[in-house]
């Protein structure tokens, strides 16, 4: 309810910049603000997207920063300074400040832009690092027998490889989306196939052999970088791929998915 008035009241901040993009009925919100900041003479357009969990403000909303103007890299330092500040605004309202805060910090970004030509070369090679730090990989389960038993391997894994993502479900259809690093994805996969982590028909523990890893590529621009892994359900094709959009990923629900 305090997540609801909070955007109620963001929708009214920002007018015409805000876009609630997905609200479900267990309290996951997803919106997107988009702000000018100014440095000098210089305007940064940014588009800033929240998901906020149904623990929010207890925990830390997911955060993604997309701008023409500014280099991948320079967009996940400005993520990544956001995150930092939001922890010491746990169990308020937070997103207002957050924003706030991103005017003071686009002043470090842009530093950065105005020696690029000299150090061109460099920022080549920080960008390539950046693009290598986060993967997606979404991954399709035949069926779990001992669905309890499953989940909480899933839960353990990441947590353990600090991935974020989503375990989804969809009458018969299981879905994994998994972001980190991807080392820590690869690790995450074979634990998937090597593991005794579900049973077969006789009730025996089995390893999982029904496994498609329908895809592994780099997070891109626009896409939510998830922080936290959560389980979810959906009753139709049409709340799944709001979902996905929702996190900037449509173009995988058509690839992948799409019924």
């Amino acid at each position: 309810m305090a997540a609801r008035e909070e955007v109620a009241a963001l929708g009214a901040i920002y007018n015409g910049d805000f876009h609630l993009l997905a609200e479900s009925e267990s309290e996951e919100i997803t919106f997107q603000i988009h702000t000018i900041c100014e440095h000098h003479a210089k305007k940064i357009q940014l588009n800033v997207t929240f998901q906020l969990s149904p623990d929010y403000p207890s925990c830390l909303p997911d955060i993604s920063i997309c701008s023409d103007q500014l280099t991948r890299k320079q967009c996940c330092d400005l993520k990544q300074s956001l995150l930092q500040y939001a922890e010491t605004l746990l169990t308020q309202p937070m997103v207002y400040e957050l924003m706030m805060q991103l005017q003071q910090k686009i002043e470090g970004a842009v530093e950065q832009v105005t020696g690029d030509k000299v150090n061109e070369s460099d920022n080549s090679q920080q960008q390539c690092n950046a693009d290598e730090a986060v993967w997606v990989a979404l991954v399709h389960l035949d069926h779990m027998r001992a669905k309890a038993k499953y989940i909480k391997s899933i839960e353990k894994w990441t947590s353990d490889l600090r991935l974020g993502g989503r375990l989804m479900f969809m009458g018969k259809l299981i879905l994994i989306l998994l972001q980190g690093e991807r080392k820590a994805i690869k690790d995450y996969l074979v634990l998937q196939k090597t593991s005794k982590v579900d049973v077969d028909s006789s009730g025996k523990r089995c390893k999982e052999k029904m496994i498609s890893v329908l895809c592994e590529e780099k997070l891109q621009a626009g896409q939510l970088r998830l922080t936290r892994f959560a389980v979810k359900e959906f009753t139709s094709g049409a709340e799944l791929h709001q979902e996905f959009e929702a996190l900037g990923l449509s173009g995988l629900y058509d690839k992948f998915v799409r019924f």
